[in-house]
């Protein structure tokens, strides 16, 4: 046998040191690569081994090398002269395990190849070229003949290229829509908001999922532009269209809202069409990395009603803030709760020096305890269990952590609650802001920032009106601590509406009863509320503090009041659902002290604006110091005799407008009114 092309007999070339070298190296990187390779395991197997990958790989290559040597003959030409076929293919195929393992082709799994196992074939396959055509070079020096035909070498890559590309789609094409779907038949028919390059990467990152949970069968575009394009072989619609027939024809069950850039206004209107159309509804949370498939398939959520309220972020004055509260030693009373928590969590991002945690609440603050110390980096944590009505505790705690903020946040807030326990109101939401606003003055704290209500404004209630008479008395401090010169503490005021997902509000409520099947209980048709998310009012809580000079109730923007039923229907559609049939709507009729309508101001009420947009300033004459602070602990002594109509009674001498609303202390109203008839 000799080498094609010459009269060298074979075993005389198997003698020459290259040829000796190049065995030796082959047998070196096979016995190497195979030592390394995992073993075989049934059990369990999710993707395919990669011994079985390379399989496959190299298979091909042999076939693309037979195809491309019968090809040539065929033609007349030699690929490769048959007395050296067995050392050529030998060593072509020697030369492709080798680069197969240099650029590791065989670690993708297949069913998820992407543009960068295209690019690995092309290096392989072009680093063999590069090698065979040296090998042919040297032997060119050596014997003045080639082992293979350029052309045939040419041939032979580019159809292997092809060849493992080609094989790797189809496998990804299959198992997206045949094997992906029989193992997951509840998928849903999703169409994604979005044309740009994050859409298409959360189309790709959904069917590439394992198990799939939805499949893609369209786009929506914000212009009809698009209509007549497809991405990803699937057609654009416009936002303008009508959803219930976008849905119908493409089968939809869901919409999954990826673009970022779409206003709050398109949001809200494709959610209304969304629920219209009987469509369950997607968002996508915060990606870092949209070419990371796992993390792009893990970030859709269902849309929640919070979602509802989004508007544009809160632009706060970090500046202002990190004065007042990095390094400092900083108070939040009522830290347990849903806005004390959020509070801490908003102040830790300030790194204070110290932070003191107080709350009554045990099983709360020890959870709020370890979450906070998992996020904190430098500041002192400080946990105390206290009751903001027991001062002598308090002036222990003023004194040994000498706080120079304080945000205070406890408070009793539920209004059917406290019309039955006006005693208890009066001892949490009066004397409570009383003995921490008093301390404060007598600490010289910087800045004392009380969380109030809209409840507060013409208040219909117990609640209300105690935390007006709060409003009152700490405006009133203010005023008397600048006149007589006692204290350099500045008194601020914040007051906001209803919080959604805090505790007490109707979000988690209408959530239970909507899993547990229903009914929803509304108190009224026609009852409306303004709400916030717990994170804005926050830092609105904060913003207001830092721009307060003293004395200052800020008004919150809240935004348009939301219709309660109107809520719990969306949250009934987003559960998937549909209202007064699989989920029934019954109405109880007005709780005590309840009104229709909230307000954030009376009537004569002045605001003044301020540099934030969504603050203003509510100007109020303010009550005398001494008369107040002597009512004030009249009703507090009053309340230590639980006589409940006196100590109503008591309120509305010093909160004049304030009205009771669906209550047995009507009376005492109807008794006023007698009288001055």
């Amino acid at each position: 046998m000799t080498v094609y092309g010459t009269n060298i007999p074979i075993e005389i070339l198997f003698r020459n040191k290259i040829v000796n070298n190049l065995v030796h190296l082959v047998t070196t990187i096979y016995r190497l690569f195979f030592i390394k390779l995992e073993k075989f395991n049934m059990s369990g197997i999710g993707y395919l081994p990669r011994w079985v990958v390379l399989t496959i790989d190299m298979v091909i290559v042999s076939i693309s090398g037979l195809f491309t040597y019968f090809l040539l003959e065929g033609s007349g030409a030699h690929y490769i002269n048959k007395s050296s076929f067995i050392l050529a293919s030998f060593i072509y195929l020697t030369i492709h395990l080798l680069f197969f393992r240099v650029f590791e082709i065989y670690s993708g799994i297949v069913r998820h190849s992407s543009m960068i196992d295209v690019l690995k074939i092309f290096l392989a396959q072009f680093f063999c070229f590069l090698v065979l055509m040296a090998i042919n070079s040297i032997l060119v020096l050596k014997t003045h003949e080639k082992l293979y035909l350029t052309a045939g070498l040419l041939i032979n890559n580019l159809f292997t290229g092809v060849s493992l590309f080609s094989y790797r789609i189809i496998i990804k094409h299959i198992f997206i829509n045949y094997i992906g779907v029989r193992k997951r038949r509840d998928m849903s028919n999703a169409i994604i908001v979005g044309t740009n390059s994050n859409a298409i990467s959360m189309a790709n990152a959904l069917n590439a999922d394992n198990p799939r949970k939805f499949r893609i069968v369209g786009f929506l575009d914000k212009s009809d532009k698009s209509s007549s394009k497809k991405i990803l072989n699937q057609p654009i619609f416009s936002i303008k269209d009508d959803f219930e027939t976008i849905a119908r024809q493409r089968n939809a069950h869901a919409i999954i809202i990826s673009d970022e850039s779409i206003s709050q206004k398109d949001k809200e209107e494709i959610l209304e069409k969304s629920l219209k159309a009987e469509l369950e509804v997607y968002k996508v949370s915060m990606i870092s990395n949209w070419n990371n498939q796992k993390e792009v398939s893990s970030s859709i959520k269902k849309y929640k009603i919070e979602d509802l309220l989004e508007r544009s972020p809160i632009v706060m004055n970090n500046g202002s803030l990190s004065d007042d509260l990095q390094g400092k030693s900083i108070m939040v009373t009522g830290a347990a709760g849903s806005i004390g928590s959020e509070i801490v969590r908003q102040v830790l991002k300030f790194k204070p020096g110290k932070l003191i945690m107080v709350d009554q609440a045990e099983t709360p603050m020890n959870s709020l305890s370890l979450e906070v110390n998992e996020l904190n980096e430098v500041s002192e944590i400080i946990t105390i269990i206290a009751d903001v009505r027991n001062k002598d505790l308090l002036r222990n705690v003023f004194s040994q952590f000498q706080p120079d903020m304080v945000y205070h946040a406890a408070a009793y807030k539920h209004v059917p609650m406290m019309e039955h326990n006006p005693a208890q109101a009066i001892f949490t939401n009066v004397m409570g802001t009383k003995n921490l606003a008093d301390l404060s003055a007598e600490f010289g704290v910087k800045k004392f920032v009380m969380v109030s209500t809209d409840k507060a404004v013409n208040p219909s209630n117990v609640m209300g009106a105690s935390k007006r008479i709060a409003e009152k008395y700490v405006q009133s401090l203010q005023a008397n601590v600048l006149k007589n010169g006692q204290s350099n503490t500045r008194f601020i005021t914040t007051r906001f509406g209803n919080v959604l997902g805090s505790n007490g509000s109707v979000v988690p409520l209408f959530t239970k009863q909507i899993e547990m099947g229903g009914p929803i209980t509304i108190t009224h048709p026609d009852i409306i509320r303004y709400f916030m998310t717990i994170p804005e009012a926050c830092q609105l809580v904060l913003e207001a503090g830092t721009m307060g000079k003293g004395g200052e109730v800020f008004i919150f923007d809240m935004g348009k009041p939301v219709k309660i039923i109107d809520l719990a229907k969306k949250m009934i559609k987003l559960a998937g659902l549909t209202p007064d049939k699989d989920v029934k709507i019954e109405f109880t009729g007005l709780r005590p002290g309840e009104k229709l309508y909230e307000e954030l101001l009376n009537d004569t009420s002045v605001t003044l604006p301020t540099y934030h947009e969504k603050i203003t300033i509510f100007q109020d004459s303010v009550e005398g110091f001494s008369d107040l602070n002597r009512n004030i602990h009249e009703l507090i002594n009053l309340s230590n005799s639980y006589n409940s109509f006196e100590i109503v009674r008591k309120m509305k001498s010093i909160i004049p407008e304030f009205k009771s609303m669906n209550s047995t202390f009507q009376k005492i109203d109807e008794l006023v009114l007698q009288k001055a008839s």
